[in-house]
């Protein structure tokens, strides 16, 4: 069974694009906000990986990452962070709050999938 990746994003059109380059190998299941994709793995649903973005209405990316990492269910999950953040010091808080990799937007979708690759091995 090939494993499952939650993708995160308020704006589709990136959600999509994530989706093309990973769904050959992976099983990709997006979510438009944390509440909903929060809800989502609280009904059962326990994704490999996590792709979040961090600027969303309703919740933002660290707050998401912070409840992830809280939580003795999702806290094992491997998260990357999509982000447009260019400082190293908003980078280094979402690291140090448990973010397995950054990715800075916009982003070169092989470079997304080598390191998908490189944190589900």
């Amino acid at each position: 069974m090939s494993k499952s990746i939650l993708i995160v994003d308020d704006k589709p059109e990136i959600a999509k694009v994530i989706t093309i380059q990973l769904s050959r190998d992976y099983n990709v299941h997006s979510e438009g906000n944390p509440i909903e994709a929060l809800a989502w793995m609280h009904a059962g649903n326990i994704p490999d990986l996590i792709i979040s973005d961090v600027n969303m209405p309703e919740m933002d990316g660290r707050t998401f990452l912070k409840q992830l990492k809280a939580s003795s269910t999702f806290n094992f999950i491997p998260v990357i962070i999509l982000s447009s953040l260019e400082s190293s010091n908003d980078r280094i808080e979402l690291l140090e709050a448990g973010a397995s990799d950054f990715v800075l937007k916009p982003f070169n979708p092989q470079e997304l999938k080598i390191r998908v690759r490189n944190l589900l091995r």
